[in-house]
């Protein structure tokens, strides 16, 4: 596998799929963990998967990124035909730049939205309890770290600072009068719906809110933070009778709100936070129903997406500072193997009485450690210089990424 292999990005996203398409290719944590275990098993070593409600996206190193894509379709509700006409491959520098714009809120829907770093490293996580991560990605995803954490202490990118959540709460402020009287439904105590939740005490000053949830204990521990009442999941039709809000953030791969739940008269607003779509579609035709989905939410928020723009080239001189100097970690890495061919050359060709060799072996240290100085040093001359050692020392080495 070595020589060919180079680093990937696949995935779908905002860009060019909308909501319905995006949801299609979604994985949920199950399916993650199933894909990176039959990765596994077929022998991959670095292979991280994230999916948001923006993007769902394989990186890693292969052979071949048509294997990456045949992992996202076989476990995720997508196809080939539509991955081939919404989907993208990346690889290498361009890969690489791609992580670093999405960990640093660049890529996503609303510029500077700095949740998708916390996604990132969940997504490292995660293969990395599977053993499916190792210091490459650990390099690359500290980098986009450090890139996305002065992003957001020496730029305002995030001023107005915004998100799926507090785009919902910015809507429901926008066009709903006496918020504070009115009763609000959460429907689901993920991420999303708990940062919602937060949002929703802190900025409509509202603790009529009531909890549904799949697993009730889930929702208690987000009740209990905030002192909210929790109802069955078997009591949702009844709950969705007496809101005005309804907020829908479960992460359920089909349709949990349909139409024969809804009041035949009360007004009632829906924001639908889920991906896929948890809402049935068809609740837009009725006309005591508001129904908003998260592209729309994402449309409503061009203020604060305008006033962000003029900070995006300051936040591209901080991404081009660290890239650079993981470019060139890339750059060194690559080299190793040949520094670690000649110095096993020299070793071999010694004496082997322990003294001579010991002795010898710290002069060969500081010999191919001036040769990685000067590689550091003149990296016009990299390649030039690792060909040479290999014809005049007939190494034979493996270059990895």
């Amino acid at each position: 596998m070595k020589n060919t292999i180079q680093y990937f990005v696949v995935g779908i996203s905002h860009k060019n799929a909308d909501l319905a398409i995006r949801g299609s290719f979604s994985l949920d944590k199950e399916q993650t963990e199933r894909l990176l275990a039959q990765a596994k098993m077929d022998g991959f070593e670095e292979l991280m998967v994230i999916s948001t409600c923006n993007r769902t996206e394989l990186m890693g190193i292969v052979e071949d990124p048509s294997i990456l894509i045949d992992y996202l379709c076989a476990f995720s509700g997508g196809d080939l035909s539509l991955f081939l006409k919404k989907g993208y491959v990346l690889n290498d520098r361009k890969a690489f730049d791609h992580v670093f714009r999405v960990g640093c809120g660049l890529e996503s829907q609303i510029i500077g939205d700095f949740e998708i770093i916390g996604q990132l490293k969940r997504s490292f996580s995660n293969s990395k309890k599977q053993q499916m991560v190792n210091g490459f990605s650990e390099r690359l995803v500290n980098a986009v770290i450090q890139s996305s954490k002065r992003i957001k202490t020496e730029t305002q990118l995030s001023s107005g600072a915004t998100s799926v959540s507090f785009a919902s709460v910015h809507y429901i402020l926008e066009h709903v009068k006496e918020v504070s009287q009115k009763n609000i439904l959460l429907f689901g105590t993920g991420k999303i719906g708990r940062n919602t939740c937060e949002n929703l005490i802190k900025h409509t000053q509202n603790d009529q809110i009531v909890l549904v949830n799949r697993s009730e204990e889930s929702a208690q521990k987000v009740a209990g933070k905030f002192n909210l009442v929790v109802k069955k999941i078997s009591e949702l039709k009844t709950e969705i009778s007496q809101t005005d809000i309804m907020i829908v953030a479960t992460g359920a791969q089909d349709i949990t709100v349909e139409a024969s739940m809804m009041p035949k008269e009360k007004p009632l607003l829906i924001l639908d936070l889920s991906v896929p779509s948890n809402v049935d579609p068809q609740l837009k035709e009725l006309e005591n129903v508001t129904l908003i989905n998260l592209d729309e939410l994402s449309q409503l928020t061009n203020d604060t997406l305008k006033k962000r723009e003029k900070f995006i080239p300051q936040a591209n001189e901080i991404l081009d500072q660290v890239k650079a100097e993981f470019f060139q970690w890339v750059d060194h890495r690559k080299f190793a193997p040949t520094l670690k061919a000649l110095k096993q050359k020299l070793l071999d060709g010694q004496l082997k009485e322990q003294g001579e060799v010991q002795e010898f072996s710290q002069i060969v240290n500081r010999l191919t450690g001036k040769v990685a100085s000067y590689l550091k040093e003149n990296p016009s001359k990299a390649d030039q210089t690792m060909t040479l050692l290999q014809h005049v020392y007939q190494l034979d080495s493996d270059l990895d990424v």
